[in-house]
């Protein structure tokens, strides 16, 4: 009986002790999140410097429409998600788009882009229900913002300059490019680089 007694206590002591340590290290993972905050997806080899205006390109969506890409646009933003139907990434990063087409609409224009085969893509805005984004089919685009991985994401400022880029295989990821452009960052490494400079400056 005493065995039984003593056999709880201590099952009831670990769970204490791994409580404990939980707890620990939801902590650290907050502080870590805190010291590496989202400034810019991980950013490629960019054809275009950031800050500098894009090229204008008039091109059409999959249903015709004409759509303009970089130049003065009224004063909204443009964001070119890159994808496609055969990247589970990108299908797995669609909600996160529709969240942001929906939380940024005062602002920003969410445009998806790809290249190919036009009636595969049709077939993919039918079946996950993107008709309301203006869907560009242009290998132009691609080769112009130098989209060598997917899924890729690009924010044009509301003056036509590139304002942030790079690989957003996350909901974080891009909604980064939008911290990004508030910060005047256009990437993490461009964040952690200023962040080093800044400790060296004061001494830390």
């Amino acid at each position: 009986m005493s065995f039984l007694v003593a056999s709880q206590i201590l099952l009831w002591i670990g769970l204490i002790v791994l409580g404990f340590i939980c707890i620990a290290l939801a902590r650290q993972i907050g502080v870590l999140h805190q010291r590496i905050a989202p400034a810019g997806a991980l950013a490629l080899r960019q054809p275009l410097k950031i800050g500098e205006p894009v090229p204008t390109l008039n091109l059409f969506t999959l249903d015709g429409a004409g759509v303009q890409i970089g130049g003065l646009r009224g004063g909204r933003s443009q964001l070119l998600m890159f994808l496609s139907p055969d990247c589970a990434i990108c299908e797995s990063l669609l909600p996160s788009v529709r969240s942001a087409h929906g939380a940024e609409r005062a602002w920003l224009d969410i445009i998806l882009a790809s290249d190919g085969e036009g009636a595969q893509h049709a077939a993919f805005v039918r079946d996950k229900g993107l008709a309301k984004f203006p869907y560009v089919v242009s290998e132009t685009l691609g080769r112009t913002y130098g989209v060598a991985k997917l899924p890729y994401a690009v924010l044009i400022d509301e003056a036509g300059k590139l304002a942030a880029a790079g690989l957003v295989n996350t909901r974080e990821h891009l909604e980064s490019l939008f911290v990004a452009k508030e910060r005047g960052v256009s990437s993490i490494q461009q964040f952690l680089s200023q962040r080093g400079q800044k400790r060296a400056s004061s001494g830390d």
